[in-house]
């Protein structure tokens, strides 16, 4: 099976800069773009960059050409170089010898079955030669895309990185993958306790932008990472109800608050403010900011409700309003877009002598009353 990589005027350029350079000044060398970029083609999805692996080279020789092509070098053991958009790397082989992401032994690895044996995942594990197109697929990778599952490539290798766990997570969210049962049951197996505060991060943050955030909270319980970092479960009950609050939910929150939904709706199953998931997973100061004004929806929504939210913030900025229901009568109050304004002046209570927190009191009271004043009981 032949494939062609769907790439940008840029990225394309780049990637026959690099097959002139090594065709003319290491001619045996054979590039295989390798990982996402395969799988993203397969997938009809748009490719962003490339990672690829040059076999024919020893380390040396490998050196002195990317000195030679310009690229730039990162890793502390068989670098990676970069060349705009494209990562270049030879293929290796890793070994467990410690603990933690940087606990690993690198070897040149000599066939691409080899090389591709380290990748986690079947659908990560593909390799397309880009003398010609040729697609090679060991671990049944093609398949697994088409019945869109996440599969462990071998099992003894992917128990050595435990942040594959999260990652599995977020690709479930990502493409709207399961995870292949055996595969589901070796990671629950496995602890997550070695990884840093960043490390965890960066994981969750992808999910936090996927586009199917109920699978992504699947694989949360199912991988047991609920647990693991949280310290609470998720019942089937309170699953089934939050993963489809998630669906409906991510289709209609406005893309640039989108990103905090998932720990809002986790937060409102396991009745905790949402600002306490975002400190237990260290996320930067920004989650903490803004979820720290999200109040959850009460059983009993009015337009009092509503008006006192708005005082906070227009309601577009509240993930609460994600509910068409509610957004609609947001907009017909006229606090969807812009925020309650109560017309309230500070200085005329400043003349009364108020200062400091006694003044800050004072004008929340006022605003308050002129929510009562506006907004009435109705029930949305």
């Amino acid at each position: 099976m032949t494939l062609q990589l769907d790439l940008s005027p840029a990225l394309g350029a780049q990637l026959d800069h690099l097959k002139r350079f090594f065709h003319k000044h290491y001619p045996h060398t054979e590039l295989y773009a390798v990982g996402g970029a395969v799988r993203d083609t397969l997938l009809g999805r748009p490719v962003y960059d490339l990672d690829i692996e040059c076999f024919g080279l020893d380390p040396e020789t490998f050196d002195e050409a990317m000195a030679r092509l310009g690229a730039t070098g990162v890793g502390r053991s068989f670098f990676v170089y970069k060349y705009g958009q494209i990562d270049l790397a030879l293929p290796r082989i890793e070994r467990k010898t410690g603990r933690g992401h940087r606990g690993f032994s690198v070897a040149l690895a000599r066939t691409t079955k080899e090389a591709s044996r380290r990748r986690d995942f079947t659908m990560n594990a593909l390799m397309l030669r880009i003398s010609d197109g040729l697609l090679v697929d060991h671990w049944g990778g093609v398949d697994d895309i088409e019945a869109r599952l996440i599969r462990v490539v071998d099992p003894k290798t992917f128990v050595e990185d435990s942040l594959r766990v999260l990652r599995a997570m977020q690709f479930s969210a990502r493409l709207g993958f399961r995870i292949e049962p055996q595969s589901c049951r070796l990671m629950r197996k496995m602890a997550l306790d070695d990884l840093s505060a960043q490390r965890i991060v960066w994981e969750f943050e992808k999910l936090f932008r996927a586009p199917c955030l109920h699978y992504g909270l699947w694989a949360l319980g199912a991988l047991e990472i609920d647990k693991k970092i949280f310290g609470r479960t998720l019942s089937s009950s309170l699953f089934l109800s939050t993963a489809l609050r998630m669906a409906r939910a991510r289709q209609t929150v406005p893309s640039e608050i989108a990103a905090y939904l998932f720990l809002y709706l986790l937060a409102e199953a396991w009745h905790l403010l949402p600002v306490t998931l975002a400190e237990a997973l260290a996320l930067p100061n920004r989650y903490k900011r803004f979820l720290a004004d999200q109040k959850r929806v009460p059983k009993r929504v009015t337009d009092r409700f509503l008006g006192g939210m708005a005082l906070r913030m227009p309601l577009k900025a509240w993930l609460g309003a994600w509910e068409p229901r509610l957004r609609e009568r947001a907009e017909a109050l006229g606090i969807y877009d812009n925020a309650f304004d109560p017309g309230i002046e500070s200085n005329t209570l400043m003349a009364r002598g108020l200062r400091g927190a006694e003044l800050g009191t004072a004008l929340r009271r006022a605003a308050l009353e002129r929510v009562r004043e506006s907004f009435g009981r109705r029930l949305i």
